[in-house]
């Protein structure tokens, strides 16, 4: 019995192999987009990397919570505006009705449009 050996083709058919697995990692590199893929690839990177959108994605909600709040505070400014002018309003009109010349029916006026605008004011 003898037995051959093919050593060319026994060492292309492994380097055939090693070829294929790399491009099998570098085409799964490039369709994901990232260069760190599985902790095999490289650990200390991979962890770094998770690490960092840990902290991109808090960063990120952080934001949204400020936009949130700078909302809440411009909704309260623009009804403090409201209630601004609902007062000054309430203002000018008591300065009317002091006046000597208005009849009591013209108070009763005034005084009906102050009570309007402090159920405004109570429902702001």
């Amino acid at each position: 019995m003898v037995v051959q050996h093919n050593l060319t083709a026994m060492n292309s058919n492994r380097m055939l192999g090693i070829t294929t697995s790399t491009q099998a990692k570098s085409t799964e590199k490039l369709s994901s987009g990232y260069k760190v893929n599985r902790a095999a690839d490289d650990a200390a990177g991979l962890s770094i990397s998770e690490k960092m959108r840990r902290q991109v994605r808090g960063l990120t909600q952080a934001s949204l919570n400020a936009q949130d709040g700078i909302s809440c505070v411009q909704t309260a400014e623009g009804a403090l505006a409201e209630v601004q002018d609902m007062l000054q309003r309430m203002n000018e009109l008591c300065v009317k009705a002091a006046n000597g010349t208005l009849q009591t029916i013209d108070r009763n006026y005034v005084q009906q449009e102050i009570n309007a605008l402090t159920s405004e004011l109570n429902r702001v």
